[in-house]
This record gives structure tokens, sequence and C-alpha cells, in this order.
């Protein structure tokens, strides 16, 4: 029994050191494959899918300064407006003709504003009815 139970042992041993070389031959096999060129098209999709996600990652930068020098513009533009605004205030309680001619101005606007909502409440009653009738 004593001497089964050691050839069993050294066969399991001799096993295992087999299937590690046999571990070792197949990655230096790949390795060598690589080296040849034999991998080098999975090597190219891959370096390729790189360069791709590098030129996407430029191009979101660019679109990012963009979007904020626009940003920056339309600020600008804000406080321009803003400051037009405050000069016709204080031009409007000067002088009173021109507090008519803003009133009236406002009053013309807000007018423009209610036949225009009109409108498109009408055209698109009107888009729902054919909707319906077809």
């Amino acid at each position: 029994m004593q001497e089964f139970y050691r050839l069993r042992s050294s066969l399991r041993a001799k096993q295992e050191h087999a299937s590690l070389l046999e571990d070792f031959r197949e990655f230096d096999r790949s390795r060598i494959d690589l080296e040849d060129g034999v991998g080098s098209t999975e090597q190219q999709l891959l370096l390729k899918e790189h360069a791709a996600i590098s030129r996407n990652t430029g191009q979101m930068d660019t679109v990012i300064s963009q979007a904020q020098s626009t940003l920056g513009a339309l600020m600008l533009q804000r406080s321009t407006f803003g400051g037009i605004n405050s000069k016709l205030s204080n031009v409007s309680s000067r002088l009173p003709t021109v507090n008519h001619i803003l009133s009236a101005i406002k009053r013309k606007k807000s007018m423009d504003t209610i036949i225009l909502s009109l409108v498109a409440s009408v055209c698109t009653f009107l888009i729902f009815i054919y909707w319906l009738s077809k």
C-alpha cells in the first residue's frame, strides 16, 4: 500500500509538472506569434479603436470649449441688455413723453404676443381635427 501511495503521489507530481510546462509552452507560443505578426490584426484593431477614442476625445474638448465661449458671449449680451434696460428706465422717468412711447411699445408687444398665441392655438386645433378625421 505504501508503494502504491508513493507511486500515485509521484505520478500526480509529474502530471502537475507536465501541465505547468504545457501552460508555459502555450504562453511562449502566443508571445512568439504576437512577435511574428500572427496576432497583429487584433493589435491593429485595438490601435485603431484607441486612435478613434482619442479623436473623439479631442472633438469633445473642442465642442466644450466652443460651448464655454458661447456662454461667455451670452453673459456679455445679457449684461449689455441689462444696462440698456436700466438706461431706458432712467430716461423714461425723466421725460414723460418717452415714458408714454415706451408704454405704447409694451402694449403693442403684449398685443402681438396674444395674437401670436391665438394663431398658434388655432393652427394646433386644426391640425388635431385633421389628424382625427384621417
